[in-house]
């Protein structure tokens, strides 16, 4: 079986040359490095809260060189290279991927099959007048839902979506406008028979695409295995096994942490790059960025906590009372170091960014590079969302 054996440093220092929040990534410039970062990683997740940008944009700001968001919109609803896709959640995939969602899609059939009549119905609208929203279609009579009661048209909808009869053609704001997917997806994919033959192999798929998705990944509870139905531990343990003894799994023991970590064997020169330094780590150490809530580098809070020695809880749905730090806090990476929270007032089109609050962690040292790094990355930031920074919000940064 194939091991390594590294420090916390290492370790840290990969996680974030693997992420592209180090060194110059000319892989991560425009919608060529939006395409390779999420060929990379699998998929990044959606979530429409907007304070400052949706979860998606958050995390490609962070990483792609002058992002704008017409070009994830272009990508998803033009180029159509990218598809949105119930993943690790709601998520934006490859459309590559495509065949390999099948049995996820299989089980939605059952309720496109009991509704065949509506299906069929709301099938020839779209067949007939191009892509459409539920308030465009007439079923207005209540079903239960997932989520609660809800129109006929909206469920119609989306269970044709996720059976993979339907995709999302475009979106107005969070509205979703839905076409019939063989006029889009790829005749090579559309009609692609499952290439995962068994439960066993779409675990083993599952495990090593999550894996990928963060970089290095212990199999232990974590959120990194949200949405990869009908999987339990006792899966997720042979899934190991079997990526281990087939040699698409490195194992990674990392000094100070108890558990193993595991690397994906494809991302070996990854690492080695990482570990050469050079350019990619010391020339930028002064850079910072702002993370996603959502983030893939974030996705196992324990093993960052593990790694980087910081808490991070999203607390958006935690009453007001009850929050350690705000609604919708960002954290901030500078060097190797998770070193600070912010939180932001509502964006509201070219108002100035406005800092609510500023939290450094207790044991940082700042130090005038570090401040330097920082005010860059907000300026950065602000120039992204087309404002600048509030005046007042920079006292809270020096305090």
């Amino acid at each position: 079986m194939a091991q390594l054996s590294i420090t916390k440093q290492q370790a840290r220092r990969f996680l974030l040359f693997y992420h592209g929040l180090s060194g110059e990534n000319a892989e991560f410039e425009g919608k060529a490095g939006i395409m390779a970062y999420i060929h990379r990683v699998g998929c990044i997740q959606f979530d429409p809260l907007n304070v400052v940008s949706m979860n998606h944009e958050l995390v490609l700001q962070a990483r792609i060189a002058n992002f704008e968001r017409s070009m994830l919109q272009e990508l998803l609803y033009e180029d159509r290279r990218l598809i949105d896709q119930w993943d690790k959640c709601m998520s934006i995939v490859p459309v590559t991927d495509w065949p390999n969602f099948n049995r996820f899609r299989k089980q939605h059939d059952a309720w496109c099959l009991a509704n065949q009549e509506t299906v069929d119905q709301v099938h020839a609208e779209i067949e007939k007048r191009g892509s459409l929203c539920s308030s465009d279609l007439d079923y207005a009579e209540k079903i239960d839902w997932g989520w609660g009661p809800t129109r006929l048209a909206r469920a119609t909808l989306e269970s044709m979506y996720y059976a993979g009869k339907l995709i999302v053609h475009h979106k107005a704001g969070t509205r979703r406008f839905y076409d019939l997917a063989e006029r889009h997806i790829p005749g090579e994919f559309f009609s692609a028979s499952d290439p995962i033959e068994s439960d066993e192999r779409y675990f083993a798929w599952n495990v090593l695409r999550r894996v990928g998705s963060i970089g290095l990944l212990w199999n232990r509870p974590s959120d990194a295995w949200i949405g990869i139905r009908s999987m339990k531990s006792r899966h997720r343990n042979e899934a190991f096994k079997q990526l281990i003894a087939s040699g698409q799994l490195i194992e990674v023991k990392i000094e100070g942490v108890e558990h193993p970590l595991y690397l994906r064997s494809s991302d070996r020169e990854l690492f080695e790059r990482a570990m050469e330094g050079g350019s990619s780590f010391a020339d930028r150490a002064n850079r910072a960025s702002l993370l996603a809530p959502l983030d893939n580098f974030l996705w196992d809070r324990a093993l960052i906590k593990e790694l980087f020695g910081f808490e991070y809880r999203w607390e958006v749905y935690k009453p007001a009372a009850e929050r350690e730090y705000g609604y919708y806090v960002l954290p901030v990476v500078y060097g190797d170091q998770l070193v600070a929270r912010v939180e932001f007032a509502n964006q509201r089109k070219n108002s100035p960014l406005t800092l609510v609050n500023w939290w450094w962690e207790r044991d940082v040292t700042v130090d005038a590079a570090m401040r330097d790094g920082v005010l860059a990355c907000l300026e950065r930031f602000a120039a992204y969302l087309g404002t600048s920074i509030e005046a007042a919000g920079l006292a809270k940064l020096k305090a």
